[in-house]
C-alpha cells in the first residue's frame, strides 16, 4: 500500500438524540464495549471504502467505536470491510443511511447477513415504491430488532470527545421531491481531524449551509454526488477549505463522474489533494502529531 435515533419517529424532534441513547440502553449488551472498551486507539480513522459507483464511509473512533455511513449499491462492501477490519470484528455500532438511493443503502442488505449493527439512522424518507431493495432492507432491520432512528439538522451523535453533527436536511428539505436534497450532511469532529460527508447534495444545499453561516471547515471533504458537475461550488469549497478531497466513484462509470469541471473547481478553490476510489481503491485518513496521513489501497 502507498502512504502519501420502530420505523419512523417524529422528524427532527429536539430530543431525538436522547432517543438514540435510549436505543443504546435498550441494547446494553451490544453497546457495553463502546462505553467500557479497554482497547483504546490513539486516534480516529476514516475509511472511504471502494464500493464501486456508490458511497461508503467508515469512521472508527478510539475504543473501536465504528460508525458507518452508507454501504454502496451491493455486496462489494463486504470485500472492502474485510480488508480493513479483522475477521473477528463483526460489529458496527451505528449504520447511517444518508438517503434512500440504492447506491447508498444497497450494500446494507448483504452486510446484515455478516455483521451485527447496534442502531440504524436515516433521514425519515422512503425510497421510491418500485425499489424492492429498500423494503427488503427495512424488513431485515425489523426482523433483527435493530432500532431505526430519524435524525436531521441540529441533531448530533456524541462519544467522549468526538462528535458527529448533522447539518442538513432541515424539515423543509427533508420533504423535497428530490431525494438528493434530503441527504444527511455530517460533520465529523475528532480532536485531530474534521471530515465533512456530503451525500449527494447539490448547489442548493451547499447554498443553504453557507447562508446559515455554519462552520463547515474540514480537513477532509467527501466530494458530493461522486464529483457531479451540479455540486461543489467555488464558494462552498472555499468555506470548507479541505486539505484532502475524496471522490467515491467507479471506474468508467456511465455518468462521466467525476466531472472535469468539478475537479477543476476543487483545484482552483482549494489546496486539497484529490483522491479517488476508482484509481486509489479504499482510502484511509488518520491524523496524529499535527499531520494527516493518507493510505491508498492501490
Amino acid at each position: 500500500m502507498k502512504k502519501t435515533k420502530t420505523r419512523r419517529w417524529r422528524q427532527y424532534d429536539p430530543f431525538s438524540i436522547l432517543l438514540l441513547f435510549g436505543a443504546i440502553a435498550a441494547n446494553a449488551v451490544l453497546w457495553y464495549r463502546i462505553i467500557f472498551s479497554s482497547a483504546i486507539a490513539t486516534q480516529a480513522r476514516v475509511y472511504f471504502l471502494d464500493v464501486g459507483q456508490g458511497d461508503s464511509e467508515l469512521v472508527i473512533l478510539p475504543g473501536n467505536v465504528k460508525i458507518m455511513t452508507d454501504a454502496g449499491p451491493d455486496d462489494k462492501v463486504l470485500q472492502s470491510l474485510a480488508r480493513v477490519l479483522p475477521q473477528s470484528d463483526t460489529y458496527i455500532d451505528a449504520a447511517i443511511i444518508s438517503h434512500p438511493q440504492l447506491d447508498h443503502f444497497g450494500g446494507y442488505g448483504s452486510m446484515l447477513d455478516h455483521y451485527r449493527v447496534g442502531v440504524f439512522i436515516y433521514n425519515g424518507r422512503d425510497a421510491a415504491p418500485n425499489v424492492a431493495a429498500w423494503s427488503q432492507l427495512l424488513a431485515k432491520i425489523k426482523e433483527k430488532n435493530i432500532p431505526l432512528i430519524t435524525l436531521g439538522k441540529g441533531d448530533a451523535i456524541h462519544y467522549e470527545n468526538n462528535e458527529i453533527d448533522v447539518l442538513s436536511p432541515d424539515i423543509n428539505f427533508a420533504q423535497s421531491g428530490e431525494l438528493n436534497d434530503t441527504g444527511l450532511v455530517e460533520l465529523v469532529k475528532t480532536p485531530g481531524l474534521r471530515a465533512l460527508f456530503t451525500a449527494d447534495i447539490g448547489f442548493n444545499i451547499e447554498d443553504f449551509l453557507l447562508s446559515n453561516h455554519l462552520d463547515i471547515r474540514a480537513d477532509v471533504l467527501k466530494v458530493a454526488h461522486h464529483g457531479s458537475k451540479y455540486a461543489s461550488s467555488d464558494a462552498f469549497l472555499r468555506a470548507v477549505d479541505p486539505k484532502v478531497a475524496v471522490v467515491e466513484v467507479a471506474a468508467k462509470n456511465s455518468y462521466g463522474q467525476p466531472s472535469s469541471s468539478t475537479l477543476a473547481r476543487i483545484a482552483s478553490s482549494t489546496n486539497a489533494k484529490i483522491f479517488r476510489t476508482d484509481r486509489d481503491g479504499t482510502i484511509t485518513v488518520s491524523a496524529g502529531d499535527g499531520a494527516i496521513e493518507i493510505v491508498k489501497e492501490k
